[in-house]
């Protein structure tokens, strides 16, 4: 039986990409998104490359789907991908929406943590797997009009680091990997130009993933093209 990756918010940009390597690299599959044309798309395309694909569907801010889509995924995973993630379009701080603020901290904070404690008792007592959080550029500098996605990104930072001092000794490692200008829809809601694709930052989610060794607990993966 293939070993399993859980991917999150995996329709479109990074997360496809990342579904997509971990399917050639013979991972079956759970992806968790909400329900789209995109997502079928993706989920045709893993199942191309001849691994199992579980569509979840799965709304990452609502506490209770993720409850929901972790009891109907069968499987104990060997990689946990915490990748889907909210910005919305640049305002300075006291210009900031509550509910654009609350939103982003559901989605890029509080489902990370929700998927952790769903996945990680699986995980524990198979005494090994990789969880691989998608931070970002600003995880570690300040960014204008962009406040509530860089507090969720350093909060994200901060989490994964403790993380990983929980895990030593259990045989499971968590990753941070930090993109920086990728050519995806999120950016585009930005003044930024893409550096790189998101094939690129994929493959960087895979070595954590699957390639590099056990002594990188706790790394902080910088792609910044």
């Amino acid at each position: 039986m293939a070993e399993l990756a859980v991917v999150t918010g995996s329709s479109r940009g990074i997360g496809r990409a990342i579904a997509l390597a971990l399917a050639e690299r013979g991972l079956d599959l759970a992806l968790l998104s909400r329900p789209s044309p995109a997502q079928g798309e993706t989920v045709r395309s893993c199942r191309a490359a001849g691994v199992q694909v579980q569509d979840v569907p799965c709304d990452v801010g609502v506490p209770e789907a993720i409850d929901r889509a972790a009891t109907s995924v069968e499987g104990t995973p060997q990689v946990l991908v915490n990748n889907a993630g909210v910005l919305f379009r640049g305002s300075a701080l006291w210009e900031t929406d509550l509910e654009a603020f609350e939103t982003t901290m559901a989605v890029n904070v509080r489902a990370p943590y929700l998927m952790c404690r769903a996945f990680l008792p699986r995980m524990l007592a198979a005494g090994r797997g990789r969880v691989v959080h998608l931070a970002s550029i600003s995880s570690t500098l300040g960014c204008p009009q962009q406040a509530a996605y860089g507090a969720s990104k350093w909060a994200l930072l901060g989490m994964h680091r403790a993380l990983s001092e929980e895990l030593k000794g259990t045989g499971l490692q968590s990753m941070a990997v930090l993109p920086g200008s990728v050519r995806t829809d999120m950016l585009a809601q930005t003044p930024f130009s893409p550096d790189m694709d998101p094939e690129d930052v994929a493959r960087v989610v895979v070595f954590a993933a699957l390639d590099a060794p056990d002594a990188m607990q706790g790394a902080d993966l910088q792609v910044y093209g």
